[in-house]
Protein backbone atom coordinates (compact mmCIF):
# COMPACT_ATOMS: atom_id res chain seq x y z
CA UNK A 1 0.00 0.00 0.00
CA UNK A 2 1.05 4.01 -0.86
CA UNK A 3 2.97 4.87 2.19
CA UNK A 4 4.12 1.91 4.34
CA UNK A 5 7.69 2.06 3.37
CA UNK A 6 9.26 -1.17 1.81
CA UNK A 7 10.48 -3.76 3.95
CA UNK A 8 14.57 -2.68 2.88
CA UNK A 9 13.60 0.76 5.10
CA UNK A 10 13.46 -1.35 8.38
CA UNK A 11 16.99 -1.32 9.01
CA UNK A 12 19.80 1.32 8.88
CA UNK A 13 20.54 2.55 4.96
CA UNK A 14 23.55 0.84 3.48
CA UNK A 15 26.49 3.61 2.62
CA UNK A 16 27.57 1.24 -0.15
CA UNK A 17 23.74 2.02 -1.95
CA UNK A 18 24.97 5.12 -3.12
CA UNK A 19 27.72 3.18 -5.46
CA UNK A 20 24.83 2.09 -7.09
CA UNK A 21 23.37 5.31 -8.85
CA UNK A 22 22.31 5.54 -12.60
CA UNK A 23 22.38 8.36 -14.88
CA UNK A 24 19.14 10.19 -15.05
CA UNK A 25 17.32 9.67 -18.45
CA UNK A 26 14.71 11.75 -20.13
CA UNK A 27 12.66 8.89 -21.18
CA UNK A 28 9.29 7.69 -19.66
CA UNK A 29 9.73 4.98 -17.34
CA UNK A 30 7.51 2.13 -17.01
CA UNK A 31 6.48 -0.35 -14.40
CA UNK A 32 8.95 -2.80 -13.98
CA UNK A 33 11.92 -0.44 -15.24
CA UNK A 34 15.33 0.05 -13.39
CA UNK A 35 14.61 3.16 -10.89
CA UNK A 36 16.49 6.21 -11.68
CA UNK A 37 18.48 7.11 -8.26
CA UNK A 38 18.85 11.10 -7.64
CA UNK A 39 22.00 11.89 -5.65
CA UNK A 40 22.98 15.21 -6.09
CA UNK A 41 22.79 17.80 -8.69
CA UNK A 42 21.30 17.18 -11.76
CA UNK A 43 23.07 17.44 -15.23
CA UNK A 44 24.70 20.98 -16.47
CA UNK A 45 23.44 23.33 -19.74
CA UNK A 46 24.61 20.95 -22.33
CA UNK A 47 21.81 18.53 -20.95
CA UNK A 48 19.03 20.89 -20.68
CA UNK A 49 20.39 22.40 -24.11
CA UNK A 50 20.01 18.96 -25.20
CA UNK A 51 16.09 18.37 -24.22
CA UNK A 52 15.02 21.98 -25.07
CA UNK A 53 16.92 22.65 -28.28
CA UNK A 54 19.97 23.66 -29.21
CA UNK A 55 21.71 25.88 -26.80
CA UNK A 56 22.25 28.67 -29.82
CA UNK A 57 19.12 28.07 -31.50
CA UNK A 58 17.02 31.16 -32.12
CA UNK A 59 13.85 29.87 -31.91
CA UNK A 60 11.67 31.29 -29.36
CA UNK A 61 9.40 28.69 -28.41
CA UNK A 62 12.21 26.82 -27.13
CA UNK A 63 13.58 29.91 -25.55
CA UNK A 64 10.34 29.79 -24.10
CA UNK A 65 10.37 26.39 -22.78
CA UNK A 66 14.15 27.04 -20.96
CA UNK A 67 12.71 30.15 -19.47
CA UNK A 68 10.77 27.43 -17.67
CA UNK A 69 12.85 24.95 -16.37
CA UNK A 70 14.36 25.32 -12.87
CA UNK A 71 17.66 27.03 -12.13
CA UNK A 72 20.19 24.83 -13.00
CA UNK A 73 22.52 23.22 -10.44
CA UNK A 74 19.65 22.23 -8.08
CA UNK A 75 16.47 20.06 -8.51
CA UNK A 76 13.57 22.57 -7.37
CA UNK A 77 9.91 21.07 -7.53
CA UNK A 78 8.76 24.67 -6.30
CA UNK A 79 10.32 27.69 -7.75
CA UNK A 80 10.62 30.69 -5.53
CA UNK A 81 11.16 33.40 -7.46
CA UNK A 82 7.67 32.22 -9.50
CA UNK A 83 5.77 30.54 -6.80
CA UNK A 84 5.13 27.84 -9.10
CA UNK A 85 5.82 23.87 -8.87
CA UNK A 86 7.86 22.49 -11.79
CA UNK A 87 7.13 18.36 -12.16
CA UNK A 88 8.68 17.95 -15.58
CA UNK A 89 12.29 17.42 -14.27
CA UNK A 90 11.96 15.25 -11.05
CA UNK A 91 9.54 12.73 -13.36
CA UNK A 92 12.56 10.79 -15.33
CA UNK A 93 13.40 9.70 -11.60
CA UNK A 94 9.87 8.54 -10.24
CA UNK A 95 8.39 5.19 -11.38
CA UNK A 96 5.11 3.76 -11.39
CA UNK A 97 5.95 1.86 -8.29
CA UNK A 98 3.44 1.86 -5.11
CA UNK A 99 5.15 1.72 -2.47
CA UNK A 100 7.44 4.31 -1.52
CA UNK A 101 7.58 7.00 1.33
CA UNK A 102 7.48 10.84 0.81
CA UNK A 103 9.49 13.02 3.73
CA UNK A 104 9.30 16.40 3.87
CA UNK A 105 11.06 18.73 6.31
CA UNK A 106 10.32 22.18 7.22
CA UNK A 107 12.29 24.27 10.18
CA UNK A 108 14.32 28.07 10.33
CA UNK A 109 17.79 29.11 8.68
CA UNK A 110 20.70 27.29 10.27
CA UNK A 111 19.01 24.73 12.08
CA UNK A 112 20.47 21.60 10.30
CA UNK A 113 17.47 20.74 8.00
CA UNK A 114 19.40 19.51 4.85
CA UNK A 115 22.45 17.59 7.57
CA UNK A 116 19.20 15.74 8.39
CA UNK A 117 17.59 14.64 5.03
CA UNK A 118 20.97 13.60 3.63
CA UNK A 119 21.09 11.28 6.36
CA UNK A 120 17.89 10.34 5.85
CA UNK A 121 19.04 9.48 2.23
CA UNK A 122 22.07 7.27 3.64
CA UNK A 123 24.66 9.92 2.30
CA UNK A 124 28.42 9.26 2.88
CA UNK A 125 30.70 11.74 3.08
CA UNK A 126 33.45 9.90 3.74
CA UNK A 127 32.74 8.48 -0.10
CA UNK A 128 35.69 10.47 -1.68
CA UNK A 129 33.68 12.46 -4.74
CA UNK A 130 30.31 12.08 -3.66
CA UNK A 131 28.51 15.20 -3.28
CA UNK A 132 25.79 15.44 -1.27
CA UNK A 133 22.54 15.10 -1.87
CA UNK A 134 21.40 18.61 -0.36
CA UNK A 135 23.66 21.43 0.12
CA UNK A 136 24.55 22.41 3.44
CA UNK A 137 25.75 25.82 5.04
CA UNK A 138 29.12 26.84 4.11
CA UNK A 139 31.29 29.25 5.98
CA UNK A 140 30.73 31.97 3.02
CA UNK A 141 26.91 31.30 3.40
CA UNK A 142 26.68 31.18 6.87
CA UNK A 143 29.18 34.41 7.09
CA UNK A 144 26.89 35.99 4.67
CA UNK A 145 23.80 34.99 6.22
CA UNK A 146 22.63 33.46 3.30
CA UNK A 147 20.19 30.33 2.81
CA UNK A 148 21.26 27.12 0.51
CA UNK A 149 17.91 25.53 0.02
CA UNK A 150 15.43 28.19 -2.61
CA UNK A 151 11.88 26.37 -2.36
CA UNK A 152 11.51 22.98 -2.17
CA UNK A 153 14.01 20.84 -3.82
CA UNK A 154 13.17 16.72 -4.03
CA UNK A 155 16.06 13.80 -4.09
CA UNK A 156 15.09 10.17 -4.50
CA UNK A 157 16.97 7.22 -2.80
CA UNK A 158 17.27 3.48 -4.18
CA UNK A 159 14.97 2.77 -1.13
CA UNK A 160 12.27 5.18 -2.98
CA UNK A 161 12.16 7.75 -0.30
CA UNK A 162 11.09 10.51 -1.55
CA UNK A 163 12.91 13.17 0.41
CA UNK A 164 11.39 17.70 0.10
CA UNK A 165 13.81 19.76 1.40
CA UNK A 166 11.96 23.58 1.91
CA UNK A 167 13.88 26.46 2.01
CA UNK A 168 14.38 28.22 5.52
CA UNK A 169 11.09 29.65 7.50
CA UNK A 170 11.33 32.93 8.89
CA UNK A 171 14.20 33.81 7.24
CA UNK A 172 15.83 37.25 6.61
CA UNK A 173 18.04 36.21 3.25
CA UNK A 174 14.54 34.97 1.66
CA UNK A 175 12.73 38.08 2.99
CA UNK A 176 15.36 40.79 1.87
CA UNK A 177 15.72 38.65 -1.68
CA UNK A 178 11.92 39.12 -1.83
CA UNK A 179 11.65 42.81 -1.12
CA UNK A 180 10.69 45.39 -3.88
CA UNK A 181 11.85 49.11 -2.99
CA UNK A 182 8.65 49.79 -2.31
CA UNK A 183 8.36 47.46 0.32
CA UNK A 184 5.69 44.54 -1.95
CA UNK A 185 6.32 41.38 -2.53
CA UNK A 186 8.63 40.51 -5.61
CA UNK A 187 6.62 36.73 -5.58
CA UNK A 188 3.27 36.55 -6.45
CA UNK A 189 2.34 34.15 -3.31
CA UNK A 190 -1.83 34.58 -3.49
CA UNK A 191 -3.07 34.59 -6.29
CA UNK A 192 -0.51 37.54 -7.99
CA UNK A 193 -2.58 39.51 -5.25
CA UNK A 194 0.09 42.44 -4.42
CA UNK A 195 1.11 42.35 -0.63
CA UNK A 196 3.30 43.76 1.99
CA UNK A 197 6.90 41.46 1.24
CA UNK A 198 6.64 40.62 5.51
CA UNK A 199 3.06 39.72 4.67
CA UNK A 200 3.86 37.69 2.04
CA UNK A 201 7.04 35.83 3.85
CA UNK A 202 4.69 35.12 6.88
CA UNK A 203 2.22 33.37 4.19
CA UNK A 204 5.13 31.79 2.31
CA UNK A 205 5.79 29.88 5.17
CA UNK A 206 1.93 28.42 5.90
CA UNK A 207 1.68 27.84 2.24
CA UNK A 208 4.81 25.37 2.65
CA UNK A 209 3.88 23.88 5.44
CA UNK A 210 0.21 23.32 4.67
CA UNK A 211 1.49 21.78 1.22
CA UNK A 212 4.46 19.34 2.95
CA UNK A 213 1.50 18.07 5.23
CA UNK A 214 -0.53 17.40 2.48
CA UNK A 215 1.43 15.70 0.02
CA UNK A 216 4.01 13.61 2.36
CA UNK A 217 3.61 10.53 4.40
CA UNK A 218 5.94 12.12 7.28
CA UNK A 219 6.99 15.89 7.73
CA UNK A 220 10.06 16.38 10.14
CA UNK A 221 9.23 19.92 12.04
CA UNK A 222 12.88 21.29 13.03
CA UNK A 223 13.35 23.99 15.83
CA UNK A 224 16.77 25.07 16.68
CA UNK A 225 17.10 24.84 20.76
CA UNK A 226 15.03 24.05 23.37
CA UNK A 227 12.94 27.23 24.00
CA UNK A 228 11.97 28.41 20.66
CA UNK A 229 8.07 27.56 19.95
CA UNK A 230 7.45 29.52 17.08
CA UNK A 231 7.85 26.31 14.75
CA UNK A 232 5.00 25.09 17.04
CA UNK A 233 2.90 28.01 16.61
CA UNK A 234 3.36 27.30 12.87
CA UNK A 235 1.58 24.00 12.52
CA UNK A 236 -0.83 25.02 14.88
CA UNK A 237 -1.53 27.31 12.23
CA UNK A 238 -1.57 24.64 9.70
CA UNK A 239 -4.05 22.59 11.47
CA UNK A 240 -6.40 25.19 11.08
CA UNK A 241 -5.86 26.34 7.96
CA UNK A 242 -5.49 22.99 5.78
CA UNK A 243 -9.21 22.28 5.53
CA UNK A 244 -10.63 20.73 2.13
CA UNK A 245 -6.80 20.29 1.09
CA UNK A 246 -6.64 16.53 -0.07
CA UNK A 247 -3.89 14.16 -0.51
CA UNK A 248 -2.90 13.60 -3.49
CA UNK A 249 -4.13 10.12 -4.42
CA UNK A 250 -7.68 12.44 -4.14
CA UNK A 251 -6.71 14.42 -6.97
CA UNK A 252 -9.08 13.27 -9.21
CA UNK A 253 -10.71 15.45 -12.37
CA UNK A 254 -13.59 17.01 -10.26
CA UNK A 255 -10.64 18.19 -7.98
CA UNK A 256 -8.85 19.44 -10.45
CA UNK A 257 -11.99 21.51 -11.97
CA UNK A 258 -12.46 22.95 -8.74
CA UNK A 259 -8.82 24.45 -8.29
CA UNK A 260 -10.61 26.38 -11.11
CA UNK A 261 -13.68 27.47 -9.02
CA UNK A 262 -13.18 30.97 -7.30
CA UNK A 263 -14.09 31.02 -3.45
CA UNK A 264 -16.70 30.24 -0.95
CA UNK A 265 -18.96 27.50 -1.06
CA UNK A 266 -18.19 25.83 -4.36
CA UNK A 267 -14.98 25.49 -3.04
CA UNK A 268 -16.04 23.64 0.33
CA UNK A 269 -18.39 21.43 -0.70
CA UNK A 270 -16.65 20.39 -4.35
CA UNK A 271 -13.15 19.13 -2.64
CA UNK A 272 -13.21 16.74 -0.11
CA UNK A 273 -16.32 14.76 1.13
CA UNK A 274 -16.36 14.10 5.28
CA UNK A 275 -13.24 11.85 6.67
CA UNK A 276 -11.52 12.55 3.91
CA UNK A 277 -8.89 15.16 5.38
CA UNK A 278 -5.23 13.81 5.15
CA UNK A 279 -2.67 15.41 7.70
CA UNK A 280 0.95 13.73 7.30
CA UNK A 281 2.60 12.26 10.64
CA UNK A 282 4.91 14.31 12.26
CA UNK A 283 8.55 14.88 13.48
CA UNK A 284 9.33 17.76 16.36
CA UNK A 285 13.07 18.22 15.81
CA UNK A 286 15.07 20.06 18.14
CA UNK A 287 18.52 20.32 17.00
CA UNK A 288 21.75 21.83 18.22
CA UNK A 289 21.18 21.18 21.82
CA UNK A 290 23.72 21.61 24.79
CA UNK A 291 24.33 18.94 27.54
CA UNK A 292 22.09 21.27 30.11
CA UNK A 293 19.19 21.31 27.78
CA UNK A 294 19.05 17.07 27.67
CA UNK A 295 18.57 16.99 31.31
CA UNK A 296 16.27 14.57 32.34
CA UNK A 297 14.08 17.21 33.93
CA UNK A 298 13.72 19.45 30.37
CA UNK A 299 13.50 16.57 28.44
CA UNK A 300 10.12 15.69 30.17
CA UNK A 301 9.30 19.06 30.62
CA UNK A 302 9.68 19.74 26.96
CA UNK A 303 7.67 16.75 26.08
CA UNK A 304 4.92 17.39 28.54
CA UNK A 305 4.34 20.75 27.08
CA UNK A 306 4.71 19.57 23.36
CA UNK A 307 2.00 17.01 24.20
CA UNK A 308 -0.18 19.90 25.79
CA UNK A 309 0.49 22.30 23.23
CA UNK A 310 -0.98 19.45 20.43
CA UNK A 311 -3.80 18.05 22.13
CA UNK A 312 -6.76 18.86 20.95
CA UNK A 313 -4.92 19.07 17.18
CA UNK A 314 -5.46 16.80 14.41
CA UNK A 315 -1.72 15.55 15.27
CA UNK A 316 -2.90 13.88 17.61
CA UNK A 317 -5.38 12.17 16.58
CA UNK A 318 -5.57 8.95 13.68
CA UNK A 319 -8.15 9.36 10.46
CA UNK A 320 -8.59 5.37 11.13
CA UNK A 321 -12.18 4.05 11.53
CA UNK A 322 -12.83 2.44 14.98
CA UNK A 323 -11.53 -0.75 14.31
CA UNK A 324 -8.41 -3.45 15.41
CA UNK A 325 -5.06 -3.44 13.42
CA UNK A 326 -3.12 -6.34 12.75
CA UNK A 327 -2.22 -6.07 16.94
CA UNK A 328 -5.47 -6.65 18.02
CA UNK A 329 -5.63 -3.28 19.14
CA UNK A 330 -8.64 -1.02 18.48
CA UNK A 331 -7.81 2.50 16.56
CA UNK A 332 -9.80 4.04 18.71
CA UNK A 333 -7.48 3.68 21.80
CA UNK A 334 -4.81 4.18 19.84
CA UNK A 335 -6.06 7.13 19.35
CA UNK A 336 -6.36 7.78 23.00
CA UNK A 337 -3.23 6.64 23.30
CA UNK A 338 -1.32 9.37 20.64
CA UNK A 339 -3.55 12.02 22.76
CA UNK A 340 -1.84 11.30 25.59
CA UNK A 341 1.69 10.90 24.38
CA UNK A 342 1.54 13.97 22.07
CA UNK A 343 3.58 14.01 18.51
CA UNK A 344 6.54 12.28 18.48
CA UNK A 345 10.06 14.65 19.67
CA UNK A 346 13.45 14.26 18.65
CA UNK A 347 16.42 15.53 20.15
CA UNK A 348 19.62 16.17 18.53
CA UNK A 349 22.95 17.89 20.98
CA UNK A 350 24.86 19.95 19.27
CA UNK A 351 27.54 18.27 16.56
CA UNK A 352 30.54 19.54 18.16
CA UNK A 353 30.33 19.43 22.13
CA UNK A 354 32.55 17.23 23.56
CA UNK A 355 30.90 13.71 24.13
CA UNK A 356 29.68 12.42 27.70
CA UNK A 357 28.60 8.85 29.03
CA UNK A 358 25.17 9.96 29.88
CA UNK A 359 24.22 11.53 26.45
CA UNK A 360 24.31 10.07 23.32
CA UNK A 361 26.66 11.61 20.31
CA UNK A 362 25.50 14.06 17.54
CA UNK A 363 25.73 11.17 15.19
CA UNK A 364 24.41 8.30 17.23
CA UNK A 365 21.41 9.90 17.65
CA UNK A 366 20.75 11.04 14.22
CA UNK A 367 20.93 7.83 13.15
CA UNK A 368 18.58 6.17 15.32
CA UNK A 369 16.32 9.46 14.11
CA UNK A 370 17.27 7.99 10.35
CA UNK A 371 16.26 4.65 11.06
CA UNK A 372 12.55 5.79 13.44
CA UNK A 373 11.48 7.40 10.07
CA UNK A 374 12.37 4.45 8.08
CA UNK A 375 10.99 1.82 10.26
CA UNK A 376 7.37 3.91 11.05
CA UNK A 377 3.88 3.07 9.85
CA UNK A 378 3.12 6.76 9.05
CA UNK A 379 -0.40 7.58 7.38
CA UNK A 380 -1.25 6.37 4.09
CA UNK A 381 -2.37 8.53 1.42
CA UNK A 382 -6.56 7.63 0.88
CA UNK A 383 -5.64 5.20 -2.17
CA UNK A 384 -3.05 3.73 -3.44
CA UNK A 385 -0.87 6.03 -5.71
CA UNK A 386 1.71 4.98 -8.14
CA UNK A 387 5.37 7.69 -7.67
CA UNK A 388 4.62 9.41 -10.84
CA UNK A 389 1.17 10.06 -10.25
CA UNK A 390 2.16 11.20 -7.02
CA UNK A 391 4.17 13.79 -8.20
CA UNK A 392 1.89 15.22 -10.84
CA UNK A 393 -1.12 15.37 -8.89
CA UNK A 394 1.48 17.30 -5.97
CA UNK A 395 1.50 20.06 -8.47
CA UNK A 396 -2.55 20.46 -8.17
CA UNK A 397 -2.21 20.11 -4.83
CA UNK A 398 0.12 23.16 -4.85
CA UNK A 399 -2.29 25.36 -6.61
CA UNK A 400 -5.05 24.15 -4.21
CA UNK A 401 -2.84 25.61 -1.63
CA UNK A 402 -2.32 28.79 -3.49
CA UNK A 403 -6.03 29.43 -3.99
CA UNK A 404 -7.44 27.76 -0.89
CA UNK A 405 -10.06 30.57 0.29
CA UNK A 406 -9.32 29.53 3.71
CA UNK A 407 -5.86 30.86 3.63
CA UNK A 408 -6.61 33.75 1.45
CA UNK A 409 -9.40 34.47 4.75
CA UNK A 410 -6.65 34.18 7.10
CA UNK A 411 -4.18 36.62 5.01
CA UNK A 412 -7.13 39.11 5.20
CA UNK A 413 -7.33 39.02 9.04
CA UNK A 414 -3.68 39.01 8.80
CA UNK A 415 -3.58 42.28 6.86
CA UNK A 416 -6.73 43.87 9.46
CA UNK A 417 -4.76 42.89 12.32
CA UNK A 418 -2.67 46.18 11.83
CA UNK A 419 0.73 43.13 12.25
CA UNK A 420 1.92 44.06 8.66
CA UNK A 421 2.43 46.88 6.65
CA UNK A 422 -0.80 47.97 3.99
Amino acid sequence: MAGTPPSSNTGPLSSSSSGSLLPPASAAIHAGAAPKILLAKPPGIGAAASKFGREDEPSSAAAALRARVPPLGSLNLVISDAWELHADRALPFLTENTDFTVVGIIGPPGAGKSTIMNELYGYDGASAGMLPPFSVQSDETRSMARHCTMGIEIRISSERLILLDAQPIFSPSVLSDMTRPDGTSSIPVLNGEPLSVDLAHELMGIQLAVFLASVCHVLLVVTEGIHDVSMWQLMLTVDMLKHNIPDPSLMASSHAQAIKMGTGKEWRDEILAPGEEFLATPFFVHTKLRHQDLSPRNVVLLKKMLGEYFRSTSFCTTSAAAGVDGSGVHQQELSEQKKLMGPDLVLLPLKAQDSRPQHESFTSTLGKLRDQVLSMNPHSFTKPISERDWLRNSAKVWEMVKRSPVIADYCRCLQNSGQFRK
